[in-house]
């Protein structure tokens, strides 16, 4: 399901025993693959609830460049939240999801293991408050980023001889 962060809020308030222990992801999720699907499956694993915190457009152009993302938010999120691995997803406007750890402080905040961290921004919040960050190995080395660059290779006109 897709939430504001405050009816997730709300929800997880009212619901604690649905959403506890609370597993918290965040990225991009730009066009999915099965590196993806797969590091979502484990994350779940983790706890009782998965919820995805999904950067906005704004704030992909702002990591990403202007030409992305390819995908306007509110459709990544309807693929995201239809996944059964996912309890919910709720989109946020900043660069990092500082801001939604500190306001749902999930038992977890899980990432790839791709990141140390060192490199997450939000590891010294969820540390600060007794929770536990989780790197998840990357079992399918696939990026959004390389699939994009091998679409445009693919499909670029040849230059002329």
């Amino acid at each position: 399901m897709i939430y504001t962060l405050e009816a997730l809020q709300a929800a997880i308030t009212a619901e604690p025993e649905r959403w506890q222990p609370l597993v918290l992801t965040n990225g991009c999720f730009d066009l999915l693959h099965a590196g993806h699907v797969r590091y979502l499956q484990a994350a779940r694993q983790l706890g009782q609830a998965l919820v995805i915190g999904l950067n906005s457009d704004s704030s992909v152009q702002q990591l990403k460049g202007t030409s992305r993302p390819i995908v306007p938010d509110a459709q990544r999120a309807e693929v995201l939240a239809a996944l059964g691995c996912v309890d919910a997803v709720v989109i946020f406007p900043q660069r990092t999801a500082a801001t939604l750890v500190e306001t749902l402080r999930p038992a977890i905040y899980a990432k790839g293991g791709d990141y140390t961290p060192a490199t997450l921004p939000e590891a010294a919040i969820v540390q600060a408050y007794g929770g536990r960050v989780e790197l998840i190995r990357v079992e399918v080395p696939s990026s959004t980023s390389r699939i994009i660059e091998r679409i445009v290779s693919l499909y670029q006109p040849s230059a002329p001889a």
